[in-house]
């Protein structure tokens, strides 16, 4: 007579198969969801008179860009979209934090069923809070939501804020199936 397995493991094995689709990684390319990654933006309240960022935070806003990327690929098999065909609309709705839901239509543009954005609000030179969303572009219903206090400022810092915001908030429950 053949052993039978435990309820429960029937059960984490078959919720298991079922999010393969969704965090399949690279061996699921052809089923991974699509996502406007859109870059990371920063309110300074110090800047006036349409400033740009110190050069120190923009490349720091780009190391958010490219951990956010690599940590939704490699852990929820996100597939990011180029955003190069709507760049001109990026820039002129750009700060996207403040375009009121612009980010869904440009996603949807470029064939992506999803939009991410991340947002860092600068508090003092060594407080910041980031936020980053994951939205549907078709409705634009904010799916998963995440922020941390990030009480210091070298790369490290904020590339640590970005990975636990991923694990802690965007994922730490599977995104929600395909409409």
């Amino acid at each position: 007579m053949r052993p039978r397995a435990h309820p429960a493991f029937r059960r984490h094995a078959l919720a298991a198969l079922a999010l393969l689709p969704v965090f399949g990684g690279t061996a699921m390319a052809d089923e991974a969801r699509k996502a406007a990654i859109f870059p990371a933006e920063m309110n300074d309240p110090t800047l006036a008179y349409g400033r740009k960022n110190l050069p120190a935070d923009q490349k720091r806003l780009g190391l958010v860009t490219d951990v956010l990327k690599d940590q939704l690929t490699e852990k929820a098999g996100i597939q990011s979209v180029d955003l190069a065909p709507q760049a001109e609309e990026i820039r002129k709705e750009s700060p996207l934090y403040k375009c009121n839901g612009c980010t869904g239509p440009i996603a949807k543009a470029l064939g992506a069923e999803l939009a991410v954005t991340a947002f860092a609000d600068k508090g003092a030179n060594q407080l910041f809070s980031l936020v980053v969303t994951i939205s549907e572009a078709e409705s634009g219903k904010v799916l998963r939501q995440g922020q941390v206090v990030i009480r210091a400022n070298t790369d490290d810092d904020w590339s640590h804020a970005v990975r636990w915001i991923v694990k802690n908030r965007l994922l730490a429950e599977p995104l929600p199936p395909r409409s």
